[in-house]
């Protein structure tokens, strides 16, 4: 059974860990800290940063936060390698805008290590953590990564 305040707090755990993704990418924040301060002044508040627009986080499911930011931290090379494998010839994922690259990179991790989580919902969750930075058009791209990222991770 869903319960929609785990679901609400879900979404936000997903939301919050691609910025914390985003943040260890540009600053190269430790892992340790990154959580800490995410844990103490991110979770549940509004943030506003330029690169972002502004978005208010419910109150995250923070063990889910931790173990996608710290998923995506220790499984970055296998991650990367099926993300790029999925990306049109001539793409690299130097190319991708650096906030999309999280949001692949977060979906990816669930697709791979939580099959507690249903394909389809991790990819409708991210689609929608994509909206929220991203145009129409570039939230059906991560719906085609996606989609071709989960058949693969999830085979067999």
């Amino acid at each position: 059974m869903n319960h929609p305040a785990r679901s609400q707090a879900r979404s936000a755990a997903r939301l919050a860990a691609v910025q914390a993704l985003y943040q260890q990418h540009m600053e190269g924040t430790a892992l340790a800290r990154l959580l800490d301060e995410f844990h103490q002044h991110r979770l549940g508040r509004t943030i506003d940063d330029e690169d972002f627009d502004e978005a208010e986080y419910a109150d995250a499911e923070v063990p889910f936060f931790d173990d996608v930011v710290r998923g995506v931290d220790a499984r970055k090379d296998e991650i990367d390698a099926l993300v790029a494998g999925k990306l049109a010839s001539g793409w690299s994922l130097a190319r991708l805008d650096k906030a999309m690259l999280q949001v692949l990179r977060a979906a990816t991790y669930e697709l791979l290590a939580r099959m507690d989580v249903p394909a389809a919902v991790v990819i409708n969750e991210y689609v929608e953590v994509a909206k929220a930075f991203f145009d129409d058009g570039q939230a059906k791209f991560v719906n085609g990564i996606l989609d071709a990222v989960a058949r693969q991770a999830r085979a067999g």
